[in-house]
């Protein structure tokens, strides 16, 4: 495999990072555009993982690592969730000694290690000309460092969180909040039957656009965002009016898992870091349950009221995604290949202002992605807040 180039080039793919339906859509359409153009495509495995676990001695490895894409592979999965060419939270700058690939262990061996010299060897041996990754800004900021090692860079933005700088829209989004109201919706049967506050916890480290957006399309009461540090006692109040107001005597909260609250800081399941300094987060929802029960006599004449506390979890990007984590994707992948066809480096396709554009690729390590709580978010009753909706973004409050 080593070295092998057709007349227009090799392009390698990898997706890096939580899968999100879409993933598979996207690698479909790139796939098949630059077959159709004269390329060769391979798929390397595990996202930046694969490029650092290749053995360039081992024939396994390679067979391991790298995947030869035709177009009748990406067919049978273009329209399914997940990523068929799997997926690392791997940073190759920054790889632990116990993390360090058996090979390269005698190379290797500080506490923390800076493999992209091997990243660079890799690429250099399987022939890739332009190396098209598809992640979060995690990933991404990877593939910034990349571009400037001389790597002809064309990137995708992928995550549920949609937190990605640059773009309206990233891969994924449109899934989760679909499923967010669904399954928001569906449990409404059981708050009301039992006369209960209902609160949900979904993914949102940092941004809050996936409380906020399926909060803002109905499923809930009231929405509390990592942007903001809410009171709890407020909450409560709110949360006991809104039930008391309606005929089925339960109310509904959204909680991303990246929200605080006075006396309380972000919660995590465990200390476990990942490669780029995330511990996993997740606990919030069952924090802000048993307060709420607590609080909930002082706003209902005494009585306490019971609390349903339910973590969304994988249950939001899990499975085949909707109409628009379709079409987006198929629309990304030949975005990415017309750059590539025009001979541009350094870019990350994108979404603004309602049309498919791409900007540079240091966009994604510029800044962090967050909601526009002073604009978007009421602070004094704790859900979104929109006045004005012409020229907006298609998802109102996610606009970059």
């Amino acid at each position: 495999m080593a070295n092998i180039k057709t007349k227009k080039g090799t392009i390698g793919i990898l997706t890096g990072g939580g899968d999100v339906p879409g993933l598979n859509p996207a690698i479909r359409a790139l796939t098949i555009r630059a077959i159709r153009e004269g390329y060769r495509v391979v798929g390397i495995r595990r996202g930046w993982a694969g490029l650092i676990e290749l053995d360039r001695n081992s024939a396994q490895s390679r067979s391991e690592m790298v995947v030869e894409l035709t177009e009748e592979h990406v067919n049978k999965v273009g329209r399914t969730g997940g990523t068929f060419l799997h997926t690392s939270r791997t940073r190759p700058s920054h790889v632990p000694k116990d993390e360090v690939p058996l090979h390269l262990r005698d190379t290797y061996q500080d506490e923390f290690n800076d493999l992209t010299k091997e990243t660079l060897a890799n690429l250099e041996f399987l022939g890739i000309d332009t190396l098209i990754p598809i992640g979060g800004d995690d990933t991404l900021s990877y593939a910034v460092r990349m571009h400037e090692s001389g790597v002809r860079v064309i990137a995708i933005p992928k995550t549920m969180d949609n937190d990605v700088p640059g773009t309206d829209y990233c891969i994924g989004f449109s899934t989760c909040v679909t499923r967010t109201i669904e399954l928001t919706h569906a449990l409404r049967t059981s708050a009301g039957s039992h006369e209960r506050f209902l609160v949900i916890e979904v993914f949102g480290r940092y941004a809050g656009f996936t409380s906020l957006l399926p909060t803002m399309a109905g499923a809930a009461n009231r929405c509390v965002i990592p942007e903001h540090t809410f009171d709890i006692d407020k909450l409560c109040e709110l949360l006991a009016a809104d039930r008391y107001s309606n005929p089925s005597r339960y109310s509904v909260v959204i909680v991303s898992e990246g929200a605080t609250f006075h006396g309380v800081e972000t919660v995590f399941s465990g200390e476990e870091q990942d490669m780029f300094g995330h511990k996993k987060l997740g606990g919030i929802g069952d924090i802000v349950s048993a307060r709420l029960k607590d609080l909930s006599p002082k706003y209902n004449s005494g009585r306490p009221i019971n609390v349903i506390n339910q973590r969304l979890g994988y249950l939001v990007r899990c499975g085949d995604p909707d109409a628009l984590d379709s079409i987006v994707p198929m629309a990304f992948g030949n975005l990415a290949m017309g750059l590539v066809l025009d001979g541009v480096e350094g870019r990350l396709v994108c979404v603004h202002n309602g049309r498919y554009d791409n900007v540079p690729i240091e966009m994604v390590t510029s800044r962090k992605k967050l909601v526009d709580f002073k604009k978007f978010y009421n602070t004094e009753r704790l859900r979104p807040q929109y006045k004005q909706f012409d020229s907006a973004p298609l998802f109102i409050m996610t606009g970059d």
